[in-house]
């Protein structure tokens, strides 16, 4: 593992490199992989991601205003700017052409990103897009989205384990186990079985970096622009993402990328079921790469 910060950004940005960069070691072509959020980290996307690592050059960074690439300037940070500092981070890294591995977020960025560069030739067109249960495609299915997780959230299943860790007594007597076990009621939700919850690694949103990005994007809808984006494109889904499985659907039929939804599975397949995943993520590698 090898960590730096940008040094072309407006902020600098956390950066963390991991696998061969030996191109008779497995495939070295760079994977850039885009964490979730907005706001989030790279860090809860370890250790499972790290899988690619053992055949593949992986890059990540920390998105602006989150993780070790927090600021203190009080501009908002819009999706046009994570767009450009994803662009920033492609050209310092001399990332020519890179798949771009998106979780959640991290996958409608970049296909934000995609969009932009159809639209301007200074911006290289990453060769492959990975898109792992990508965050909604509109402002429809993101209001479906947060509708069905909060209604997960007061299931009486979640709820009485609330009341149960609040009247644990942890909080007093052991901390760090309370601060864990509310973590991962908080995202309980996400799951197709909340008990998996247990096998995230922790994170936290910058709430002002989340609440901006999502503004900036208003009332958007990406399916029609989506079809100006010709690159091999995988898009991976659970049957049980409280994000709808339809807005995965049509990003996929709009990129005509390949569409694979995974059964006895919410939002986080990483954990629910990695073996399918990184199995259909290098068998799309190593079939459009040529290998």
């Amino acid at each position: 593992m090898a960590t730096s910060f940008t040094t072309t950004t407006p902020v600098p940005l956390f950066l963390r490199e991991d696998g061969p960069r030996d191109a008779s070691v497995g495939n070295a072509s760079p994977l850039l992989l885009l964490h979730g959020g907005p706001g989030a980290h790279h860090d809860y996307l370890y250790p499972q991601f790290l899988a690619l690592a053992e055949r593949h050059r992986l890059v990540t960074y920390d998105q602006r205003g989150g993780g070790q690439s927090r600021t203190n300037d009080p501009t908002p940070v819009t999706w046009q700017v994570q767009v450009a500092d994803l662009a920033a981070v492609i050209a310092e890294l001399s990332l020519a052409s890179p798949t771009l591995v998106g979780y959640s977020w991290g996958a409608l960025l970049a296909m934000l990103y995609a969009i932009e560069a159809t639209q301007n030739p200074a911006l290289p067109m990453p060769a492959r897009l990975v898109l792992v249960s990508p965050a909604p495609v509109s402002r429809r299915w993101r209001d479906q989205f947060e509708a069905e997780f909060a209604e997960r959230q007061r299931s009486e299943a979640i709820a009485g384990a609330r009341r149960a860790l609040a009247d644990s007594g942890l909080r007093e007597r052991d901390p760090d186990v309370y601060r864990q076990r509310a973590f991962e009621l908080s995202v309980a939700g996400y799951f197709a079985d909340p008990a998996r919850a247990t096998a995230l690694t922790p994170f936290r949103v910058t709430g002002k970096v989340q609440q901006a990005v999502w503004e900036s994007l208003g009332r958007y809808d990406l399916c029609q622009s989506l079809r100006a984006v010709r690159v091999p494109a995988l898009v991976v889904h659970g049957v049980q993402d409280p994000i709808p499985l339809e807005s995965a659907r049509a990003a996929a039929e709009a990129l005509g990328a390949r569409f694979m939804p995974l059964d006895d599975c919410g939002h986080v397949p990483y954990v629910e079921q990695p073996a399918a995943l990184f199995g259909a993520i290098e068998t799309f590698l190593h079939e459009t790469s040529g290998g």
